[in-house]
């Protein structure tokens, strides 16, 4: 799936919720670190909102059996602890 800046935040989401299967348990991660470096520098900062607070209530809800909170990194980004 080709991400641009008119993806939508639902597109997005399942792309986030694919990428957790690369992510090892016992990793820290953040949204970010999901995407590919070109594909994150193309969300529009707007959107990205959106997808790190629609991440956010997956992570406590379907989400929970796979990732914990982790605290926010200096940049003020949620981070996830891997189960």
């Amino acid at each position: 799936m080709a991400i641009t800046a008119n993806t939508d935040v639902n597109t997005l989401l399942l792309a986030a919720q694919a990428a957790l299967q690369d992510v090892q348990p016992g990793e820290i991660f953040t949204v970010r670190e999901l995407f590919r470096g070109f594909e994150w520098k193309r969300i529009p900062t707007g959107i990205r909102i959106q997808l790190g607070s629609v991440f956010y209530v997956y992570a406590q809800g379907a989400g929970s059996s796979l990732m914990t909170e982790h605290g926010k990194t200096k940049q003020n980004q949620q981070q996830y602890l891997r189960k």
